[in-house]
């Protein structure tokens, strides 16, 4: 109908996001409901974000990312996922996109112009799992000013989110 249209344009509009992504993220969506409730399970969730290519890792880890994934689009814990909530996700995740040169100035910041982190930094500054995350994934600090302890960010940043022009 008019109105649903009307609906589709203002809320691709409102969301900045392309009508080819509207149209990437609504095809995906329909794909996996099956029952055609607007809504999604939790696995069909994962299936329909594994099909626009995101990473889900099978270990532990891969687990404990989804499980804060999901209460991001269900955070009343229903055990559904609304095309709506999913629809929000999907374009803060594609329109907030990191690059390195941001993750290294954030980690420069913490680590008061240092060119290392310490790992007591980053628990101070960080929620516990993303420290403990970091402290585990980052290289030991090898330049000439390095201190006991001392943890590499730009190798981390630069490996995470591609190669920085710093």
């Amino acid at each position: 109908t008019i109105n649903e249209v009307e609906n589709q344009i203002l809320t691709r509009d409102s969301k900045g996001i392309t009508q080819e992504q509207l149209n990437e993220f609504r095809a995906s969506f329909n794909h996996f409901d099956k029952n055609r409730t607007g809504r999604l399970n939790p696995e069909e969730f994962k299936n329909c974000l594994i099909s626009l290519g995101y990473s889900v890792g099978q270990d532990k880890q891969g687990e404990i990312d989804f499980q804060r994934i999901l209460s991001i689009v269900d955070p009343n814990a229903s055990g559904y996922v609304q095309f709506d909530c999913f629809l929000d996700f999907m374009t803060r995740e594609s329109t907030d996109v990191d690059t390195a040169e941001q993750i290294i100035d954030s980690f420069r910041i913490l680590a008061a112009d240092k060119p290392y982190i310490l790992p007591e930094e980053l628990r101070r500054e960080l929620p516990p799992d993303q420290a403990e995350y970091c402290i585990q994934r980052m290289q030991a600090y090898t330049g000439m000013d390095a201190v006991q302890g001392a943890l590499d960010y730009m190798s981390f940043s630069t490996a995470l989110y591609g190669e920085s022009d710093l």
